[in-house]
């Protein structure tokens, strides 16, 4: 349903890919894949260094289309071609976006293809950054990404994690399905008046993926949540008109469009910034936070000991972050939990419900092949204290959308 679902969404739309040159041009050849098997119609343009890293040749094969790299091709631009496929694209999508790219279409420069194409284009842009994590965090990049911001530009991404260079932090280019789905959610259909606007004007903190508990400098217990449930949730309120906070744990997503993101690590952190994010209207509890952590962190990395067969940790709880905010006396108007359960899950989803003094709790089976944790599609259940409702599998990003639905309406109840 997920792949249909983006394919209605991107039918016939224009796209002209712009890479740019870095390593990450190499994701771009997948990003032209999906795009076309979205629906979209795809052509591409290159810089000079783009084509040393990847060929002009590979996205011709890929986008059934002529790759254009030069300003100076005579038969192309006989006819001022660069100015036809600036008003031939319905969007522009720049992917990578190196930092010396991002830096020329910050200010206006035209000195080859690709920023002559933007620079004469009225298309939506949206940029897809991909550097090393210090060129992403220097104050000249982050002033060029907010000068593009504020003229518009849809930024997706980077995302943190290994780099080519062998070392780790925020600059990875976002995996191309992330961007297919941020393009579908910016050509998505309006919606009718009443979905549109049933959560305008709330405040909703939203807390999404895992916790990571630090064992010492290298180590820690965390859990395999993906933050995807959580982002597809506030992606959705977002565009429903909502003002959202959205407390995030490790993950490798884009920060969604309109929303605030605080990143945080662990279970205390994550404590601190939803409570920080008070007063709101709606809280929905959608991360999942370790119920333990150690009780000491190593200063060093705990070394094995000769012989030793085994470590021991103590673990001790952290503070019930749901419960506590349910017991608020700046009462919110509804307080929404999650349940991930192996078994039981009714049981053990109605006994939250009742436990923390919830308004509702959104309960899934986890351990299965499908479904649940780092899956893309998810199916849950809905109960609250005289009611349930069932949501048949789906992508999570539909999902968000039918979950809301039922907060608007458990909102009037």
């Amino acid at each position: 349903m997920a792949s249909l679902q983006v394919q209605r969404s991107l039918q016939g739309r224009k796209l002209l890919l712009c890479v740019g040159g870095g390593i990450a041009a190499y994701k771009s050849l997948e990003l032209v894949r999906r795009l076309r098997d979205a629906g979209a119609l795809v052509q591409v343009a290159m810089t000079a260094g783009a084509q040393q890293f990847v060929t002009p040749l590979s996205f011709q094969a890929l986008s059934g289309q002529p790759t254009r790299t030069t300003l100076w091709d005579s038969a192309a631009e006989q006819a001022m071609g660069h100015i036809e496929l600036a008003r031939w694209a319905d969007r522009i999508v720049v992917a990578p976006g190196t930092a010396d790219l991002l830096a020329r279409l910050a200010h206006g420069q035209a000195d080859d293809l690709v920023t002559t194409l933007c620079l004469a284009s009225t298309a939506p842009l949206t940029l897809c950054p991909a550097m090393n994590h210090r060129m992403w965090l220097h104050p000249a990049t982050q002033a060029n990404i907010t000068l593009l911001r504020e003229r518009g530009a849809q930024i997706i991404g980077p995302v943190d994690g290994p780099l080519a260079e062998g070392e780790s932090g925020p600059g990875r280019l976002a995996e191309p399905g992330d961007i297919v789905a941020a393009l579908v959610a910016a050509h998505a259909p309006p919606q009718a008046d009443g979905a549109r606007n049933a959560l305008a004007g709330l405040r909703i903190v939203i807390s999404a993926g895992p916790t990571y508990e630090d064992i010492d400098p290298v180590r820690y217990v965390g859990n395999r949540s993906s933050g995807k449930m959580g982002y597809a949730l506030a992606t959705a309120a977002a565009r429903q008109g909502a003002q959202v906070v959205l407390v995030s744990g490790p993950v490798q997503l884009p920060c969604p469009a309109g929303v605030q993101r605080i990143s945080v690590r662990s279970a205390a952190q994550m404590r601190q910034a939803v409570l920080e994010a008070l007063p709101a209207d709606i809280y929905i509890g959608a991360a999942a936070v370790s119920d333990y952590t150690p009780r000491q962190v190593a200063p060093q990395k705990l070394k094995k000991s000769a012989g030793s067969t085994s470590l021991v940790l103590e673990l001790v709880r952290t503070v019930d972050i749901l419960a506590e905010v349910a017991a608020q006396e700046q009462a919110l108007k509804l307080v929404v939990g999650f349940a991930a359960e192996t078994h039981d899950v009714e049981k053990y989803a109605r006994g939250k419900l009742v436990d923390k003094h919830l308004d509702l709790v959104i309960a899934n089976q986890v351990g299965l092949a499908t479904g649940g944790f780092e899956s893309d599609d998810n199916a849950a259940t809905a109960y609250w204290q005289d009611g349930e409702q069932v949501f048949p599998a789906t992508s999570k990003a539909e999902l968000a959308e039918q979950l809301l639905a039922l907060v608007a309406q458990r909102l009037k109840a």
